[in-house]
């Protein structure tokens, strides 16, 4: 890293040491399902799997997670993973081409229900193993298959897409992270329906999902893309202001939208409402009076992802020493996942879904130039309170 400041230093080597010589041998190993194929949802505290349904979403997730581990260098098995992932996506393929949401271990199915938010996530994974396979066919083909489905039959008039599952209202995180898709894909095949789907999608953010007045981004709205008139229509997650100001930065790099201010404000909506002693909380409403003060491991990565790209050094340090405090368990390489309003850890097993937040924003933590010294604000001393 050629950043100069030693505390950002200490925590990229931290984070990879965490990542290469705990989590992901781990996960490969005990996460991995070698009998039945796939990868187990949940691991408890000892490291061992939980009998549990797996989700679609765990296995895209884990297919880019071990795709990003062999971008980074992890000498791990990290190629039998993702191929073990993907050969385990045919169980989820309906008959319509779509992606069910939940199989048992032997893969007979346990929810046939496919919603858009899972088919970003496969679309997201493909892109993965195209990176990490250029010279294996089929995969661009079978993202292709799957958007034009997804455009020939469940198109917004308006842009986007309405839901699968046929509820009438619309919700903005399914788009989040198809945009992540599609951006993914773009930097592979520029010039793409890839690329063409992401500007639509940017776009759409950016004339529809953002409250212009407040400069945060809603989660729910009716089917016009209005946001919804009963109270869920003012939920903000600040999470999710700070993964869209990413993914909007994204589509400035790659697409050419400018999405500087909008960016920002999303960014300073997340920091100043949503971050309450050092951690991310889970919700709040357009005032930012808080809604839901628990917290989830997931938004702060995603707030130490954009505090680095936005070069927000002390953001940084403290979103990534919160993380830490996640970390701590007694199995290296496990996490708590949720903590309550009052501070307290909700002791449970290791959700695999989580992994894939940590490794984007270990990712950009570890990445070289993540900071750049000429725009290093301040130093002052983090204190994390609340439990953590």
């Amino acid at each position: 890293m050629k950043a100069t400041n030693e505390r950002l230093k200490w925590a990229a080597q931290w984070a990879e040491d965490w990542l290469f010589d705990h989590a992901l041998p781990l996960w490969c190993e005990a996460g991995h399902d070698r009998e039945a194929g796939g990868f187990h949802d949940r691991l408890d505290m000892d490291g061992h799997p939980v009998d549990l349904p797996k989700r679609l979403r765990v296995q895209a997730r884990q297919i880019y997670v071990f795709g990003q581990a062999g971008a980074m260098g992890w000498n791990g098995d990290w190629r039998g993973a993702m191929r073990a992932g993907l050969a385990f996506l045919d169980a989820y393929r309906r008959p319509d081409g779509l992606y069910r949401a939940a199989v048992a271990r032997d893969g007979t199915v346990v929810e046939d229900t496919a919603d858009l938010y899972d088919q970003a996530f496969v679309l997201f994974a493909l892109a993965a193993a195209q990176r990490a396979f250029p010279d294996e066919p089929g995969h661009e083909e079978q993202a292709i298959r799957l958007l034009s489905l997804l455009i020939q039959h469940y198109a917004h008039p308006k842009g986007g897409f309405i839901e699968i599952d046929g509820r009438t209202g619309l919700r903005s995180n399914p788009h989040m992270h198809m945009l992540e898709a599609m951006i993914a894909w773009t930097e592979l095949s520029p010039g793409s329906i890839m690329e063409r789907i992401a500007c639509g999608l940017t776009a759409l953010a950016l004339d529809r999902m953002i409250d212009g007045s407040t400069g945060s981004v809603g989660e729910y709205f009716d089917a016009e893309w209005r946001p919804q008139c009963d109270d869920s229509g003012c939920i903000r997650e600040p999470g999710h202001q700070f993964e869209w100001a990413f993914l909007l930065s994204e589509a400035e790099r790659l697409l050419g939208f400018d999405t500087q201010l909008v960016s920002a404000s999303l960014y300073q909506f997340g920091r100043r409402w949503g971050v309450c002693d050092g951690r991310v909380l889970f919700s709040v409403d357009p005032s930012g009076r808080s809604i839901d003060a628990s917290s989830r491991l997931w938004a702060q990565t995603e707030r130490l992802r954009t505090a680095i790209v936005r070069q927000c050094e002390n953001d940084a340090i403290e979103s990534f020493e919160c993380i830490r405090a996640f970390l701590n368990v007694r199995t290296p390489g496990l996490w708590h996942d949720r903590m309550t309003a009052g501070g307290e850890w909700v002791l449970e097993a290791a959700p695999a879904s989580s992994l894939y937040h940590i490794m984007t924003g270990f990712t950009a933590l570890i990445a070289e130039e993540a900071i750049s010294p000429v725009k290093m604000v301040p130093q002052q001393d983090v204190r994390i309170r609340n439990g953590l």
